[in-house]
């Protein structure tokens, strides 16, 4: 009779599970600091990102950008205002206007990702974002310590539009070479 109730429990629990998003696809482009999203391969935004300042890899304290296949394994911040801190991930009461000077927090939305490859195993550990910043006036520019910087109204766009599980593409490629070019980015 146990393995019945567990096996029960199980399938409750499974059944509870949110779908995973096989919709959407966010495409980062390292070279251009631009970030294209598909809905079914369809381009329905872009956007201008930032990746780190020390280039791409995926080694514990490189403070590096990881490429290759990722997916977004949890999504923080829902209906935090733009600007909100987080430390921890977690909110700490405090709202900071954009290019405030002398700070640098994580803020409004965060999508944590997680690697799919050998090349980006350690982003999830890493804790390698995609999330707002302050520093909105250095946005296009490679300023981040491995995670991939937006401004707050642009990440809040995105947490709206995936969900979790959703395909990221990290590539030191153009996004050109991603989106069809008849397309203006």
């Amino acid at each position: 009779m146990t393995g019945a109730i567990a096996l029960l429990a199980a399938l409750l629990l499974a059944s509870c599970a949110a779908p995973r998003d096989v919709q959407h696809h966010v495409i980062i482009s390292v070279r251009d600091q631009r970030m294209a999203v598909l809905d079914n391969e369809t381009l329905i935004a872009t956007y201008p990102v930032s990746t780190s300042k020390y280039g791409l890899g995926d080694w514990p304290g490189s403070w590096r950008t990881p490429v290759g296949e990722l997916e977004v394994a949890e999504k923080i911040g829902d209906r935090a205002m733009p600007g909100a801190v987080f430390k921890d991930r977690r909110r700490t009461g405090e709202i900071v206007p954009p290019d405030s000077p002398g700070r640098d927090p994580i803020v409004t939305r965060i999508l944590w990702l997680r690697g799919m490859e050998p090349q980006n195993a350690n982003a999830f550990q890493r804790d390698i974002y995609i999330h707002g910043t302050p520093e909105e006036r250095n946005i296009g520019l490679p300023v981040s310590y491995g995670c991939i910087r937006m401004r707050s109204q642009d990440v809040i766009q995105l947490y709206e539009i995936v969900g979790l599980g959703a395909r990221v593409t990290i590539s030191d490629a153009p996004l050109a070479a991603f989106v069809s070019s008849s397309v203006k980015m």
